[in-house]
């Protein structure tokens, strides 16, 4: 059985206060596009004894680390503690890259889920395979059920909203930056916003240049000029709002019109995804 994770991007992301646990409680919109990897899984019909009943291989963008301390293993791992899932083989292609603040790997983690469900007929409830996805990550559970969502608190708290940018273009460029989330919190100072994100996004798109912000954009720009200049060129093509998402280090552009990819002439090294 095969699925396609897709990825997200952050419209606006004011991190509001420090939090008892040592996290922060954030506000975000988490607004799904295209931009897919691909999943696959089969019963491991030769599998023995002592090896791990979960085996994954990944191919494609580079993903470092052990495949087993991937989040598709702990997944794995989860939900086989409580149904006693059958040894599995599972590949991912992947296409979505890391450390991009696009929340490739908990996108992969939360459908693999509820691949899982389906493929074996467990029948989980909604609130189970969220329940799953908030163990994994803070916004691993966002891709349960894959909709426009006002996130708060860790991120993990979500309150629909009304969005639609079906008939805007966008862009995603990944410039070969890998950002780190941890140190991307390190000399930010949290702060309650002026104005609220759920205000801002019903208001005129064009409105969203100078209201709708990214509290890490200051710090992360600052070490990373290029995604800056990322970022002006896209206004300086008539993007009407434009952005990094999340932690970064991936920055996109809203469109009004459909716009030629070649004509920003990024580097050979910089990934990018366009819709429609």
């Amino acid at each position: 059985m095969i699925c396609f994770p897709n990825a997200k991007i952050n419209l606006g992301l004011n991190i509001v206060e420090k939090r008892s646990d040592g996290f922060h409680n954030i506000e975000t919109v988490f607004y799904p596009i295209n931009w897919h990897d691909a999943l696959e899984t089969i019963e491991n019909k030769s599998f023995r004894k002592g090896e791990d009943k979960m085996h994954l291989s990944i191919s494609g963008l580079l993903v470092e680390g052990n495949p087993q301390d991937n989040l598709i293993a702990k997944a794995y791992k989860l939900m086989d503690a409580k149904y006693n899932l059958p040894p599995l083989k599972t590949h991912l292609q992947k296409a979505i890259p890391m450390g991009a603040g696009l929340g490739g790997g908990s996108s992969d983690a939360a459908f693999f889920i509820k691949l899982l469900n389906e493929k074996f007929a467990l029948n989980i409830s909604i609130n189970e395979q969220l329940n799953f996805a908030k163990q994994l990550g803070s916004d691993c559970a966002f891709f349960i059920e894959n909709k426009p969502v006002y996130a708060s608190e860790k991120g993990d708290v979500f309150t629909e909203i009304e969005i639609d940018l079906s008939s805007y273009y966008i862009i995603v460029v990944y410039p070969a930056v890998h950002s780190n989330t941890a140190s991307a919190y390190k000399g930010i100072i949290a702060a309650k916003p002026k104005k609220n994100i759920r205000e801002i996004i019903p208001a005129d798109i064009t409105s969203w240049k100078t209201d709708l912000v990214n509290d890490f954009e200051k710090n992360i720009f600052a070490q990373y000029p290029a995604l800056y200049k990322i970022k002006n060129d896209f206004y300086a093509q008539g993007s009407l709002y434009a952005s990094m998402s999340g932690s970064g280090s991936a920055v996109f552009g809203v469109f009004k019109n459909e716009v030629d990819v070649n004509e920003f002439n990024f580097p050979a090294d910089y990934l990018t995804w366009k819709s429609k």
